[in-house]
């Protein structure tokens, strides 16, 4: 009989987030009844085909340990990395003592509060059977413009065909940690999950998601979260 395949959900949360110019990372700022934290956590800490959480933070981080996170699913925490790319390394390598190597993972922006439990019944549906993975994301829509380096158009990019890439990003467990671990062995630059997929010459899927996952980069998208949030279906 073969054995079910469990989903967990990794949260890298070891960035600093200097674009905010706020006094703490911007996963600590205040969001509704919380931190954007924790209004992250609690998407997948009640979502019904979650396992598990894998939570990555700076050690010694003084946040984390204020917080109080309520947590229907067993919650692990794993220390950051240097860059992005090595906190879910060593996220998934905690993991790796939980989950089997088939089991599939999504890795999800801390930052990325708004996350519709939907999307990730979408995701999870879309990629049943793949053996690949992929990504929430959606096309985009703006005319999208090429600088030349001092500030001026150098070209207008063809945006047919073109996708924001969101969160979260799903992969069997074992094919993700070996492809990111090869793309820093080979110096690649791993601006995502798919990227150090796509290193591996495997084309991840795109999964069109919707545009209120937002990431919180700047002061003003705290309070387009609120008001996303606010929007949500209960």
């Amino acid at each position: 009989m073969m054995r079910e395949k469990k989903y967990w959900a990794v949260i890298p949360a070891a960035g600093v987030g200097r674009r905010m110019q706020a006094d703490r990372p911007k996963q600590y700022l205040p969001l509704g009844a919380g931190t954007v934290l924790e209004q992250t956590i609690a998407i997948f800490s009640h979502h019904p085909r979650i396992a598990g959480i894998v939570v990555i933070v700076t050690e010694g981080d003084p946040y984390w340990a204020q917080l109080t996170i309520d947590s229907a699913r067993p919650l692990y925490v794993a220390a950051g990395g240097v860059e992005r790319c090595h906190s879910v390394l060593n996220g998934l390598a905690l993991l790796q003592h939980h989950a089997a190597p088939d089991d599939w993972v999504l890795v999800h922006d801390a930052a990325r509060p708004c996350l519709r439990q939907g999307d990730i019944d979408l995701l999870i549906d879309a990629l049943e059977g793949d053996e690949v993975g992929g990504l929430l994301a959606i096309p985009v829509r703006d005319t999208m413009k090429r600088d030349d380096g001092t500030g001026r158009i150098a070209r207008t990019e063809e945006r047919r065909g073109m996708w924001h890439a969101l969160t979260p990003q799903m992969f069997p467990l074992g094919l993700l940690r070996e492809a990111l671990a090869q793309a820093l062995a080979d110096g690649f630059e791993v601006t995502d999950e798919a990227s150090a997929l796509e290193h591996s010459g495997r084309r991840p899927r795109l999964v069109e998601g919707h545009a209120d996952n937002i990431k919180i980069t700047r002061p003003e998208d705290l309070a387009l979260a609120r008001f996303f949030l606010q929007q949500l279906p209960g």
